[in-house]
């Protein structure tokens, strides 16, 4: 198989394209689709790790200030 480079276009300092309503018209170039635009994100990790991530920074702080008490 052959290496292909990628055709990444898109400018981050461009505004993105609209989203697409008539796949058929811009084959060529799609937009994304009103799906990818409007999922709703039931099952997200975003609650969990809002949580997740404080209560892991709180425990290994306390783990080694204890750790580092101990030795000193």
């Amino acid at each position: 198989m052959e290496n292909q480079e990628s055709k990444h276009t898109e400018d981050p300092n461009k505004p993105h394209k609209p989203i697409e309503h008539d796949y058929a018209h811009h084959q060529d170039d799609p937009g994304p689709s009103p799906q990818a635009v409007k999922e709703k994100d039931i099952n997200g990790a975003a609650v969990v790790l809002r949580w997740l991530i404080p209560l892991l920074v709180i425990a290994l702080l306390i783990y080694w200030f204890v750790y580092k008490g101990a030795h000193s």
